[in-house]
């Protein structure tokens, strides 16, 4: 017993503030009621007799100043929030003086009031540092034994009641230690549930960031009801989406205002959902309890662009009944597919064209020498009045010509196995964050300096892309613009739109000339499909294979008035 008390005194351990206001808020009603309810028996008890009779002054008196001042403290207890176990101490005390000043005017022993001195104690306890419950005890426990013992001398020296003082004085004792450990359990409970609540609070806020950051879109159905969708399934279905509007955390009390926004949030992305993918949401809706399913999804034209049309989507059942739907954007396979067709293709292409390029060389070089021996023959010919050109000259002129032929065909095909072996060395694409407002200025000035290129930024976006391939595809697309103006050079001019639309970056490569027939459209984007003589057919190949291997579409927009290939890249 000695052992625990000393430990009890040494630790200081006591409930939190939040338990503390509570049970203050409780004990402060408790003692004006007990002050209203010892006033009402007073005069009950008092109307007793044949005879009415009014509680004595002092009775009065006292309970009038306790429910005076419970009153008081109940209302600084509530308003206040500072200091608090002060203001509990002073309650306690006060409650001890109170209750002494009744059992004295009592006159004789009254177990209604002692008994209510244990609550006392047992609420200092329960409320107070060790220090100030056992300064508070002692004092319940010397007014009691000065109260019989003032007693017992007024009955001449009848100590039998002093006997029942100190027992109950034993009792303020066995209630006060179990009061401590009562608290002392408490307040363990308390350090492992708010240890526990941490614990909840930082795994929750590792889900709710790893929830928000996944790249496959989350969906969680409950009772038909939208209770959970993330940024990756707003931008997966093209719709808007408040990123200042955070998922909820379970261990912290969420605002009002706060809940009200993220519940708005999912109302509208279920108004969205069921107006814009009916489709998606009655497939899910269908799928029955417990089970789970796996299907592509067909975006309807109504979503963004920059999707390739379809979604792969997974319907898990959870144990509450409700439905986790996964949306995986088909992206990413493409890319990959991309990826290990240009690595096949590579293969395959490398070793052709290097065994191409030598005898190519060789023709190339061959033609090169032939025609500067047919022009070194004319300037001798031109210098020498004695020869006799006659008909030997015009055969001269003519196999220049065809010498000229081939060595313009043989720079030709050179060109075609450049392309080709571009698209065979390409390496998995290394994406970067490139700010296009700062880095696509720099880009026209090292690259189409001198050229009519005009640069219209609307906003500042951020694009994910391997620097290298996008500089790849708009020199393609410039180039193709200014070569097919309707303005001949050094006339000819290209425009570059740069905006946003919903969650995507739009870069629109313009220019003024006849455009895409409808009967090119179907080959557009085929590998050496040209309608230049002079060009391989494998530019726009090339640029929608760098495009698709960053995540990116590269389209041909023939509605718009200009003709327009568009880059629609999701914004970071």
């Amino acid at each position: 017993m000695k052992s625990a008390i000393t430990d009890y005194l040494h630790q200081d351990e006591t409930l939190p503030l939040i338990q503390l206001r509570r049970l203050g808020l409780i004990y402060s009603s408790y003692r004006f009621i007990v002050g209203l309810f010892s006033m009402l028996m007073v005069y009950i008890t008092a109307q007793t007799g044949n005879i009415a009779s009014l509680p004595s002054f002092l009775q009065q008196t006292v309970l009038s100043f306790y429910i005076l001042l419970s009153l008081i403290l109940l209302g600084l207890f509530y308003v206040v929030h500072k200091k608090m176990r002060r203001q509990l101490a002073f309650g306690l005390v006060l409650d001890v003086t109170i209750l002494s000043l009744l059992l004295y005017s009592a006159g004789a022993p009254d177990l209604q009031l002692t008994m209510l001195y244990m609550v006392v104690v047992a609420a200092s306890f329960m409320l107070l540092h060790s220090s100030q419950a056992l300064v508070i005890t002692l004092l319940a426990i010397i007014f009691v034994i000065y109260q019989q013992f003032f007693y017992a001398i007024a009955n001449s020296m009848n100590l039998a009641n002093l006997g029942n003082a100190l027992l109950m004085s034993a009792s303020f004792l066995a209630v006060g230690g179990l009061s401590w450990s009562i608290s002392y359990r408490l307040v363990q409970l308390e350090k492992v549930a708010a240890s526990h609540a941490k614990e909840v609070a930082r795994l929750n806020v590792i889900n709710q960031e790893v929830i928000t950051q996944m790249a496959n879109g989350v969906i969680v159905i409950d009772k038909q009801h939208v209770v959970l969708a993330n940024l990756a399934a707003h931008q997966l279905l093209s719709l808007p989406y408040n990123s200042s509007v955070p998922l909820p955390s379970a261990s912290d009390e969420l605002d009002s205002t706060r809940h009200e926004s993220y519940t708005e949030l999912l109302t509208n992305f279920e108004q969205q959902l069921s107006k814009q993918h009916t489709q998606l949401l009655h497939a899910c809706l269908s799928v029955s309890a417990g089970q789970s399913c796996t299907f592509t999804y067909d975006l309807p034209s109504v979503a963004n662009a920059s999707i390739f049309g379809k979604l792969r989507v997974y319907i898990i059942p959870l144990k509450d009944g409700s439905k986790l739907i996964m949306l995986e954007d088909l992206r990413r396979e493409q890319a990959s597919a991309q990826q290990l067709k240009l690595a096949s293709l590579g293969q395959l292409t490398a070793s052709i064209a290097h065994e191409i390029r030598n005898p190519l060389a060789t023709i190339s070089q061959a033609s090169q020498l032939l025609m500067e021996d047919v022009i070194e023959i004319e300037e001798r010919n031109t210098t020498d009045e004695n020869i006799v050109v006659g008909n030997s000259n015009v055969d001269l002129s003519g196999n220049y010509e065809l010498y000229k032929m081939i060595f313009a065909q043989t720079k030709r095909v050179n060109r075609i196995i450049e392309d080709v072996l571009k698209l065979s060395r390409q390496q998995a694409a290394s994406q970067q964050s490139i700010i296009l407002a700062e880095w696509m200025p720099t880009f026209l000035e090292n690259y189409f300096k001198g050229h009519d290129v005009f640069l219209r930024v609307k906003t500042q976006p951020t694009i994910s892309f391997d620097t290298h391939q996008l500089e790849q595809v708009l020199i393609n697309l410039i180039n193709n613009g200014l070569r097919y103006s309707s303005y001949a050079h050094p006339h000819a001019y290209v425009e570059i739109e740069i905006y946003c639309a919903d969650n995507d970056v739009i870069i629109d490569v313009l220019d003024d000339g006849a455009g895409v027939s409808a009967e090119s459209l179907e080959h557009l984007f085929n590998p050496f499909f040209t309608t230049d003589q002079a060009g391989t057919g494998l530019g726009l190949y090339l640029s929608q294979a760098f495009c698709e291997a960053n995540q990116t579409r590269l389209l041909y927009i023939p509605e718009h008035k200009k003709t327009c290939f568009r880059l629609i890249a999701p914004s970071v």
